[in-house]
Parts: structure tokens; sequence; C-alpha cells
């Protein structure tokens, strides 16, 4: 008989009563308890967080910083009443507590009193972490401590964030206020360098201005120092004059009754004297002449250098917010010492230029001396004769020679004082013209070190960020999450059960195929014990599971896809790889059966546990120990799982090709099996007779 024959009997045996046709259908819904029932338990259970009880205790007092209000907690509060994660009661933190350990919630999330005012502190000068404090109960639930983990992991996130903005915006506005600043330095910079630098041009004519004083000074002390000279021998030779007329005076006058007897005997002496006053007039006379072409220079040269230092003096003491002390006092002496020189010499210009003044009436006088005296040295043989005329204009002679002695001694004493200022003078005017040249240095230095300091300010300004609102929102946004995760998923599970589902539908088939060997022989004995081909007894044992595993795979999925919402990348690809799955463990669960007896079946457990732990259907197999890395890749279950991964999610199909080829291989391997011990079966034996265990 053909195996498919073989195959029909055998499932004919299960229209026989009510019973087999209850096992029939149990077996056909059995793979919907592991494959749609345990799905659907946890198909989207993320989506009903909000049914989880969760405390939540707000005791944050708020904050104020820059005199603004901060109450973190009542806005991180609000935004998770909100958002509905959890099922959140507002309670006190002792209810949190012992709600958390008697399991009334799952767990508590508590903002302490101070969660304002540390989160404020990021902007104050003594920071502190703002701590949101969590509390769990493993005792209640594992998962949902991992789950809150992540949920209060993101609103941390969002609350460090958020004061790190604030932190951020206040240096910001810190960046901004340092470039307004470092302008305003730079345009107090520029003022500087512009002070400075009419500082220095006038520190220019200022050192310009006194070094033509000082050449003025040098020739006003050296003008004065020969016209000094000059009225030394003025008043040396009218005071021999004075003496010479005087003694001539005595002796006329004290001789007058004998003057002719004298006059007559002594005309020539009375010559020689006349022509030595004429000649001492003619010295003076040119001595007074070079005094008045000299006054006029002297007197512009005085006035000039007193007026330089007057405007010196206020220029740099009057109108200068800081001026100079000691040079402040040289030019105040130096400007006091010029004034009297100049007083001097319009005094000496005032005699030269009076034609009615002293030395004009001196010059006179000493022109009519000198006339007198020629005519007196051209008489004086004849004085005798002229006794009376005589002595009346020797005693006019010795009058005016008194005069002009008087004179020239008043005159001297002037050009002396005019001369020791003058050289007084010079010296300040030396000592100014020095510290000019110094204070020029010094502010050409000053000059180069406030441009500098101008062109350092302007190139800091360019390199301090100057932001605005809007600038400084958008970097204290990037600052504050620098690092944004962009998340793309290829192929994304839109849920949980979709994420499982590759992982649960084999195990399913592999449970069908199990419970369908419970009550399917392996073996048909009536072929065994008919001496049929091995081959056919194999696969008329494995036919009727492998057909009842299609119609399993049929009703999962169709519960899956239009109960659950399973969508499938590849539905079709999806249907006809599960047809061949359901085949191949039918085949390894028929040989392990067929080979082992009883102790077939426990082995078909301990295969389904060794793949259900290695084939990475939960974690990934190498966060598993090394023993199931090991066998992960000799197991059917580890393709199917990755092939399922690719025709539900979607991706690459070769994964999906490799699969068919191990799982055809593991089905003809396990058929060849299942024929090698049909071929032994056929052989009786004591314990086949009496076996040890039947189950």
């Amino acid at each position: 008989m053909r195996s498919p024959k073989l195959a029909a009997l055998e499932l004919k045996r299960f229209g026989r009563g009510k019973l087999p046709r209850a096992a029939l259908v149990a077996i056909l819904l059995l793979p919907l308890l592991y494959g749609a029932l345990y799905l659907y338990s946890f198909w989207d259970p993320y989506s009903r967080l909000d049914k989880l009880p969760v405390a939540l205790v707000n005791e944050d007092r708020g904050a104020t910083s820059d005199g603004k209000k901060i109450n973190a907690g009542d806005d991180i509060t609000k935004g998770l009443l909100e958002s509905n994660t959890f099922a959140w009661h507002q309670v006190s933190d002792a209810e949190a507590r012992r709600g958390v350990e008697d399991g009334t919630y799952y767990l508590s999330l508590t903002m302490p009193a101070d969660f304002s005012s540390r989160i404020a502190s990021s902007s104050g000068d003594s920071p502190e972490t703002g701590a949101l404090r969590v509390r769990t109960n493993d005792a209640n639930n594992y998962i949902v401590g991992q789950i809150s983990r992540t949920v209060f992991s993101e609103v941390r996130t969002a609350a460090s964030t958020k004061s790190s903005r604030t932190f951020l915006d206040k240096i910001f506005i810190s960046f901004s206020d340092i470039h307004d600043a470092t302008a305003k330095a730079a345009k107090g910079a520029d003022d500087l360098k512009d002070g400075v630098d009419k500082a220095k041009k006038g520190s220019k004519n200022l050192a310009d201005g006194l070094k033509d004083a000082k050449t003025g000074s040098g020739d006003l002390a050296a003008g004065l120092k020969k016209l000094d000279k000059g009225a030394k021998d003025l008043e040396s030779g009218s005071l021999k004059v004075a003496k010479g007329t005087q003694s001539l005076a005595d002796k006329v006058n004290g001789t007058a009754d004998k003057v002719r007897p004298y006059l007559a005997n002594n005309g020539t002496s009375i010559r020689d004297t006349a022509r030595l006053v004429s000649d001492s007039v003619v010295a003076v006379r040119h001595d007074l002449d070079d005094l008045t072409k000299r006054a006029p220079v002297i007197r512009t040269a005085a006035h000039k250098a007193d007026d330089g230092l007057a405007a010196l003096h206020r220029e740099e003491c009057e109108t200068k917010p800081e001026p100079d002390a000691k040079v402040c006092g040289v030019l105040k002496e130096a400007s006091v010492t010029a004034d009297d020189v100049a007083t001097i010499a319009d005094d000496v210009h005032e005699l030269t230029k009076d034609s009615t003044g002293d030395l004009k009436v001196l010059d006179a006088r000493l022109v009519k001396i000198k006339k007198q005296a020629d005519e007196l040295a051209v008489r004086a043989p004849h004085l005798d004769e002229d006794v009376e005329d005589a002595i009346k204009k020797i005693n006019d002679l010795n009058a005016g020679a008194k005069k002009v002695a008087e004179g020239a001694d008043r005159l001297h004493t002037g050009i002396t004082g005019a001369k020791t200022g003058s050289a007084n003078l010079d010296t300040g005017v030396g000592k100014l013209k020095k510290g000019a040249g110094e204070l020029d240095g010094g502010l050409f230095k000053l000059a180069d070190g406030s441009g500098e300091l101008a062109v350092g300010l302007h190139d800091g300004v360019k390199q301090i960020p100057d932001y605005d609102a809007q600038d400084r929102d958008r970097r204290t946004q990037v600052m504050a999450d620098p690092v944004q995760l962009a998340s793309q998923s290829l192929h994304k599970a839109p849920n949980y059960g979709t994420g499982f589902a590759p992982y649960f539908i084999p195990l399913s088939l592999w449970v069908g195929a199990m419970v369908a060997y419970m009550i399917i022989q392996p073996l048909n004995r009536r072929a065994l014990a008919a001496g049929g081909s091995a081959w056919r007894i194999a696969l008329a044992g494995w036919l009727p599971v492998a057909a009842l595993g299609i119609l399993q795979v049929a009703a999962l999925m169709s519960v899956l896809h239009w109960g659950l919402g399973l969508q499938m990348a590849r539905a079709a690809g999806t249907v006809g790889f599960l047809a061949l799955v359901t085949c191949c463990f039918a085949a390894i669960i028929q040989w392990l059966n067929a080979r082992f007896g009883a102790a077939g079946r426990i082995l078909v457990l301990a295969v389904l546990m060794l793949q259900l732990t290695s084939a990475g259907g939960t974690y990934p197999v190498q966060t598993s120990p090394g023993f199931f890395n090991a066998i992960h890749p000799f197991l059917p279950m580890t393709y199917v799982v990755e092939a399922l991964r690719r025709l539900i999610t979607g991706g690459g199909i070769e994964p999906v090709w490799q699969a068919c080829a191990v799982l055809i291989a593991f089905t003809l391997g396990a058929l060849a099996l299942t024929a090698v011990s049909a071929r032994k079966r056929q052989v009786w034996t004591l314990d086949r007779l009496h076996p040890e265990l039947t189950l």
C-alpha cells in the first residue's frame, strides 16, 4: 500500500466517534494557545502603560532666579499628567512609600523640596545637581521597573536640558555684555588715541617753541651781557668825567682870584684836560649809540620769550586736566623772570626811543659837553682873557657831568639786573626744552601704546560674539542637548507582538507537531507488521502530521492577521515558509519518537528548550552564555526565527533562502533516519514486546 493511502487511513481513525474528532480539532487549534493567545496577551503592552498605577510626589517649593519665579516641579508634574504615560496618582511621600511597598503603586516619582532651587543654581555661582527620586519594587514587577527607568530617563533628560538652557542663555547674555563693554572700551581707546595724538602734536609744538625760546633767551642773555659791559664802561667813563669836571670846578672856584694867573700859566694843561673830556664824551656817545641800536632787538626778544613762556604756562598748567607740577613750577619762574626782563627791556627801549628821555637828554648834554670841551681846548690858551666866561662854563660842565654819571649809574644797575634775569630765563627755558623733549618722547610712546590698545580692543570686539534673543535661543537649544538620536528603523515592527511573532509562531508549530505525535503513531504498525518499505512507512507516519501542521499554519496565521492585526511584509511567503517549517518539525519529532520511543517525547521537549534558548528570539544570542552560542548554528529554529523576521517586518530575503535550504536538509535527514528506525522496528524484540516505560 502506498504512503498517502497509509496516511489517509491513519487520519480516518479520527473520524470514528466524537472524542477522536474533538482530539483532531484540539490538535489543529493547539498552536493558537502559543502563537495567538500568548502573543495577544502582550501584543502591545506599551500602549497600555496608562493603566499602571504610579505615585507622583511633588514637594518642590519653587525658587527665584534673576527675578523670575521657577517652579520646575509643577512644570514636570503638569507635563507628566498631560502625557498619560502612567496612571498618575498625586500623593504624599509617605503614601507613595507605603504604596510601592504593598503593591498599590508599581513605582513612585518624587520631586524634592529643593528641586527648583537646585535647577536655578545652574545659572548662579554655586551650581548644584537637581535630583528626581524614583522608587521601584521588583517584588511587584521587574519589567515595570525596567520600563520606568527608560521613561524617567527621558524625563530627567528633558529637565536637564531645560536647566542647561537657562544656564547657557545666561552665558550668552554675558558674552553680549562683554562685547558691548569691550566695544565701549574700544571707543574710549579711540578717544584716548585722538587725545594723545593731539597732546603729542601740542608737545611737538611746545618742544619746537621752547627750542626757539631757548635760542631767543640765549640771544637775549648774550645781548644783555654785552649791553651790561657797555653800561659799565659808560658808568666808569661818566664817573671819570664827573670827577674831572668836579676837580676842575673845585680848582676854578677855589682859586677864582688866582684863576687868571693860573689860566695864564696852565693854558696847555687846561687844553689837554678839555680834550680828554671831549674824547671821553665821544666814547660815551658811542656806547649810548650801541645801546640805542640794541635796545629794540633786545626788547623784541624779551617780549617774545615772555609771551611764549606765558602761553606755554597756560597750555601746560592751566588747561590740562593733570599738569606736571615740576614743569609748571619751572615755567612759572621762567615766565616771571622773562616778564621782569621784558619790563627792563621796555625801560631801556623807552630811554632810547624817547626824544625827551634821559638818554636823549644825556646824549644832548654829552654833545654839548664835547662842544664845550672842544671850545675850551681851543680857548684854553686864552682863558685868562675869558676867565669869567670859563668859570661859568666849567661850573655848567661840572653840573652836566654829574647828571650824566648819575644816569649812567642807574642804567648800569638796571641792565645788570636784566642780565641776571636773562641768565635765569635761559637756564629755565633750557630745562623746559629738555622736559618738553622728554614729554614729546613719552607722548610718542603713549601714542603708539594707545594705538595698539585701540587696535587690540577692536580686534577683541570682533572676536567676542554678540547674540540676539533668537540666536541665543537656537544656540542654547543645541548646546543644552548637543547630541540628537537620529533613529531610523529600516523595517520597524509596529508593536511588541509583531516583534516577538517570529519567536512564538515556530514555538506553537513545534508544540502542535509534538502533541499530534502523542495521538498519531510515528510509524504505522500495520505497515510495520506487513513488512512494507521503510521509506513508505516513514512517509506514511509523517504525512498526516505534516498535513495537520499545514492546517495549523492556516488557522494560526488567520487569527494573527485578522484577529490581532499582524501585518506581514510578505504574507504569501510567510505562509508558504511556515508550511515548510511545520513539515520539518514534524519530520524531526517523528524521528525522535520513532527512534527513542517513550523517551523520544522527553527528547522532543528537550530539543524544544534548546532551540528556544539558543535561537535568539528574545535577546541576541551573543548575550547568552557560550554553550548556547555554540549550539545556535546547528538547530533549525535559529534559521526559522531569522527568516520570519525578514518575511514579517521586511528586509533582504537571503536568510529566507538559507533557512529553506536548512529546513529541507533537516526534513530529508529526519525522514531518512525515521526510515532507518522503521527498518529496525520491523524486527521484534523483547524490549518492544515488554517496554520498560510507556507514555
